[in-house]
């Protein structure tokens, strides 16, 4: 493929790679930022003027939660805080650790604090979601002490996840997902390391799109690729040769990218046209690809209410629970109901009649002015108001014969029914179009114009 641009590794970083760290360290920690103006990416937080940078710059640390994706530089801040500040730097896993290394963690602090050096001390806690209350709470007197500034990673939503009262005595910074240019700087700087050889522009192009903004998943894949060259005696790699050599582990299709929204659109084009066999075919696609399971659990949520909707009340229903049980049991055995849910939406009757009533009563309200509540419609909890009228002369619908107020008005006063919701004649439609004409019949008969509820 000669005719396909090659990246070549760059001479550009040698002052860079002449402190790296030894070369039998993993890719992703001789890579790891030494200084913050190293850091790749991140700049909402790490630019000129931006709130990190200001923290960083001001001399006193402060304790935080640094909230991101994976891959998104969180323990490699949070690292940088600690050098910037000259603190003792403590790292402690919520996934391992447990009050065991919070005690231990005082005792150092601690100790550093009392010292001759009389430092600081940072305490950095990776997946911080993961401990429980109560050992959240361990950190509360220390922190609010200034025995030691807490710094706290999570991929979960803080809110749900960290306890309020820590959670009001640190300042939640938020992490995106690199970017293909943030992620091709990495490729690069690999390469300034000569820890790969050349490589294929197309080659980087999908190596970026299988890291979906994760610079760890990108280092590992590149180490992985820099192995395999070297084993196979490759002086370049090209994207044919990435494929072969790591078959499965790629994905499909750009998570992020125009091809995982034509393949969505596919599916939900395949639900509304009753192909269970094409649903089957492209949702087994995005989930071969990598897709979360539960962002299709709520693609078919919302196929069922726009493309099926009340000609089969049912299908909402089992989105639903299709979702839940995909919660309880995980991959793989969850991705069973959601095969179940699409081919049930795929072969239901159809109806968009609640999504275009939805859609015309929005842009109706939005042209229209605001126009009164009728008097027998309003509400009268006080006895002014009862005297005001208010609520007079409406009838309960339930003292009526079927149920039903024949004639009677609610909508505002002089305003025509607007037809918002018109039913197909399919599934349940069809008997709620019935129902419909019955009671238009109903209010003709008693007097009520057009016989349209009103």
């Amino acid at each position: 493929m000669t005719d396909v641009p090659t990246i070549h590794p760059s001479n550009a970083s040698q002052d860079r790679a002449a402190r790296a760290a030894p070369a039998h360290q993993p890719l992703a920690e001789r890579l790891r930022p030494k200084t913050l103006g190293e850091v790749i990416g991140q700049t909402q937080l790490l630019g000129p003027g931006m709130p990190l940078r200001l923290a960083f710059e001001s001399g006193r640390p402060h304790s935080c939660i640094l909230w991101g994706p994976p891959g998104t530089g969180k323990t490699t801040i949070a690292r940088l805080m600690a050098d910037a500040f000259d603190a003792q730097f403590i790292a402690i896993s919520a996934v391992l650790g447990g009050v065991k290394d919070i005690r231990e963690a005082v005792e150092r602090a601690t100790a550093a604090r009392d010292g001759l050096e009389q430092r600081r001390t940072i305490v950095f806690v990776d997946e911080v979601h993961r401990f429980n209350k109560s050992q959240q709470d361990a950190f509360l007197p220390h922190v609010e002490s200034g025995l030691f500034t807490f710094v706290g990673a999570t991929t979960e939503n803080p809110s749900f996840e960290v306890n309020s009262a820590l959670l009001s005595r640190a300042t939640v910074y938020v992490l995106e997902p690199l970017g293909p240019g943030d992620l091709k700087q990495i490729v690069a700087l690999a390469q300034a390391e000569q820890a790969l050889p050349a490589i294929e522009s197309v080659a980087v192009e999908r190596l970026v799109a299988y890291a979906d903004g994760d610079a760890r998943r990108l280092l590992n894949t590149l180490e992985t690729l820099a192995m395999a060259a070297e084993q196979e005696k490759v002086g370049e790699i090209t994207d044919v040769w990435l494929l072969r050599v790591l078959g499965e582990r790629m994905r499909r299709y750009d998570k992020g990218g125009e091809q995982f929204y034509d393949t969505i659109s596919a599916l939900h084009k395949a639900v509304r046209g009753s192909d269970p066999d094409a649903a089957l075919y492209w949702l087994v696609r995005m989930l071969d690809g990598g897709a979360d399971p539960r962002y299709m659990a709520r693609r078919m949520v919302r196929m069922a209410s726009e493309d099926i909707g009340l000609a089969d009340p049912r299908a909402l229903r089992l989105a639903l629970d299709a979702a839940e049980v995909y919660e309880r049991l995980g991959s793989p055995e969850g991705e069973l109901a959601l095969a179940e849910c699409v081919v049930y939406l795929a072969v239901a009757p159809k109806s968009n009649a609640v999504y275009k009533a939805y859609n015309a009563a929005r842009a109706f309200i939005k042209q229209d002015g605001t126009r009164p509540v009728p008097m027998h419609l309003r509400n009268a909890p006080t006895k002014l108001m009862k005297q005001l009228d208010y609520g007079k002369g409406y009838r309960y619908a339930h003292d009526e014969a079927d149920g039903f107020a024949a004639g009677e008005t609610y909508l505002p006063e002089g305003m025509e029914a607007p037809g918002f919701y018109k039913p197909v004649r399919r599934g349940l439609e069809i008997r709620i179009a019935e129902k419909l004409d019955e009671l238009r019949s109903r209010n003709l008969r008693a007097g009520g114009g057009d016989g349209a509820p009103k």
